[in-house]
């Protein structure tokens, strides 16, 4: 099995037992991507860093300086200008910190809406077998949510990590000058603390990875929920699918509880750590200070000291926390960038260039997973400009056939040419832009009627699109309109008709100008009127074009050049209209079990149309 077929919860499962240095390693290629091209500009945020932090270190030095000699000696003429340097270093921290935010953090931002691309980009060219493999909502949340953490690593989190921990090494310096036996057992509780944190971490990561894989679950029954919205209240179904959605969110939060119980766990360990070491510097200090070993000024200034080491460890804590889900969202996202796009694939080496629409299926074979084979070796050409029908029962391999045809799937066996050329030799964007497809379930952008029709050719000019609108039949309810074209249609075309979102599809396959055409059902969702007001339309776009349609109505298809009756991924009867009906076989029963057998069923030489009102 492929990794796009591969479910997406035990590829998750597997990737948690990793252990953390292989993962890290796994997403560095990311990381690095992200921070090569922004080298200089996260060095100019770690100077503007350096330099307010030493300029943070300003105040805690002056106040030994303020007690023992301004106010200890009585020099007060020395106190002003002590206060305006304390107030400069202050301003330059400010600016520096101000700075530091506004550089990194817009970069942070950008830095999303180019994964968010990036991540959509490459999703969109993965085969169509990733896509049954997992749910819209899971694909949004990987392109919306997963790379939201990427900010800590170019934003103000790193930056800020490093200052953190540049901080606290010039104040453990500092803490060691004033008194090396305070220092040493703060620093051995801090350390404590550390080790803590450390196993904190490892405990937290996998809980983030989890998280992202329950919100994907949720976001994508979400997303199937409300597009299915007609269908739930038809059935009735709103307080199932309230149930359902209850279940996920609860699952979401005991995750949230989870990770929250281990932060609050941290919270805790830093409560601890800040009373022990400030009773015992309280303790040790009184003792120094009775014993003339230091002085009040070096107390406080200790005190300072010990909290500029201290505070960024907490803050080291919060920003690890934020850099542990960022890297726990960047291996998602890398999960998606490993899938191979479809026109990587090494054998697709040649442009067609031209397509005359000769294609042949010879011995082919094709199964979707290991040992279920969907097709059995099925054979046949549809010659340049004809009409193939494919019809049978659901689930014969009728949507597989075409699925071949368009190159959405690979034969296990056997080989499909067009004009000569192995389908699968052939560049995708050099084959597929000679296809047209018209589909059963309609499929409409939440955007105008001329957005959609033009979806197909967006260069076209405007004579081509009026009359790709006038031969579909689209301008006879599109100008009745207020907006005329230029009329909102609504998700999914919502505020149309089940005809008028066919006329629509045919329209867009029209402007197209497709030479291989594939019709699902095309006028399946239209009344016997509209039908035929289309069946013009129909005929204008299938001449001169091969054309491969499904049907099951089969009065739509008796001028078909041929019909392959396909059942059990088998061909089981070839022929025309009337050569298969006169067997008495498979297609004679299935007409027969739709229409009522009588004289009208044959057709005189070139009367009717490949679009036809049942007989």
């Amino acid at each position: 099995m492929s990794s796009a077929q591969a479910p997406a919860d035990t590829k998750g499962v597997a990737k948690a037992k990793k252990p953390p240095t292989e993962r890290l390693r796994k997403v560095w290629p990311e990381v690095r991507s992200l921070v090569a091209p922004r080298r200089n500009l996260l060095i100019i945020g770690f100077v503007l860093i350096v330099i307010g932090r030493i300029c943070g270190l300003v105040l805690p030095l002056s106040s030994r300086y303020l007690i023992d000699d301004i106010i200890g000696k009585n020099h007060f003429e020395k106190l002003f200008p002590l206060t305006m340097a304390v107030l400069a270093a202050t301003a330059v921290q400010a600016v520096c910190a101000f700075t530091v935010s506004q550089l990194l953090s817009v970069e942070g931002q950008k830095v999303i809406s180019e994964l968010r691309r990036k991540v959509q980009e490459h999703i969109g060219r993965l085969p169509v077998t990733y896509y049954d493999a997992n749910k819209t909502g899971q694909l949004v949340s990987r392109i919306m949510t997963d790379v939201e953490g990427a900010r800590n690593l170019i934003g103000t989190g790193i930056i800020e990590f490093f200052g953190g921990i540049l901080t606290a090494v010039a104040s453990l310096v500092f803490l060691l000058r004033i008194s090396p036996v305070m220092t040493g057992i703060a620093f051995a509780i801090v350390v404590s603390f550390a080790v803590v944190m450390a196993s904190a971490f490892k405990k937290i990561r996998p809980i983030f990875r989890e998280r992202g894989k329950i919100y994907a679950e949720v976001t994508g029954r979400l997303t199937e929920s409300l597009g299915g919205v007609r269908v739930i209240k038809g059935y009735h179904a709103e307080e199932r699918e309230a149930k359902s959605f209850t279940v996920g969110v609860t699952k979401l939060f005991e995750n949230v509880r989870s990770s929250l119980t281990a932060m609050s766990l941290m919270a805790l360990s830093a409560t601890i750590l800040m009373g022990m070491v400030g009773a015992l510097v309280m303790y040790i200090g009184s003792q120094e200070i009775h014993s003339g070993s230091m002085t009040l000024g070096g107390y406080v200034t200790f005190v300072a000291f010990l909290a500029f080491l201290v505070a960024p460890i907490i803050g080291i804590v919060n920003i690890g926390t934020q850099l542990t889900e960022a890297l726990a969202g960047l291996e998602r996202t890398h999960d998606v960038l490993m899938e191979r796009p479809e026109d990587e694939d090494p054998e697709r080496v040649r442009n067609i260039g031209t397509v005359v629409g000769d294609i042949e299926f010879k011995d082919v074979k094709f199964a979707y997973a290991e040992g279920k084979e969907v097709l059995h070796g099925v054979s046949f050409r549809s010659r340049p400009g004809t009409v193939t029908a494919f019809v049978g029962p659901s689930g014969s391999g009728k949507s597989t056939t075409i699925g071949l045809i368009a190159a959405f799937h690979k034969a296990s066996e056997g080989t499909i040419t067009v004009d000569g050329h192995n389908v699968n030799e052939l560049k995708l964007a050099s084959y597929r832009g000679n296809l047209g497809v018209v589909l059963q379930e309609t499929f409409l952008f939440d955007g105008t009627v001329r957005d959609n029709v033009m979806f197909s050719r967006p260069d076209a000019a405007e004579a081509e699109f009026l009359e790709a609108c006038r031969i579909a039949r689209v301008d006879e309810f599109a100008e009745k309109m207020e907006q005329g074209y230029n009329t909102i249609v609504g998700e999914r075309g919502v505020k149309l008709s089940g005809g008028q979102r066919q006329r629509l599809s045919i329209a867009r396959a029209i402007l197209a100008n497709p030479r291989i055409l594939i019709l699902d059902e095309a006028t399946s969702s239209l009344d016997s009127e509209s039908e035929a007001m289309i069946q013009e339309g129909l005929n204008h776009l299938m001449k001169g074009r091969t054309t491969f349609v499904i049907a099951h109505r089969l009065s739509t298809i008796r001028r078909a050049d041929q019909i392959l009756v396909i059942e059990g991924g088998n061909i089981v009867e070839q022929g025309t209209h009337r050569e298969l009906f006169a067997l008495h076989g498979r297609y004679w029963d299935m007409y027969t079990r739709q229409h009522q057998l009588d004289e009208n069923l044959f057709l005189a030489p070139g009367e009717g149309d490949l679009v036809t009102q049942p007989a």
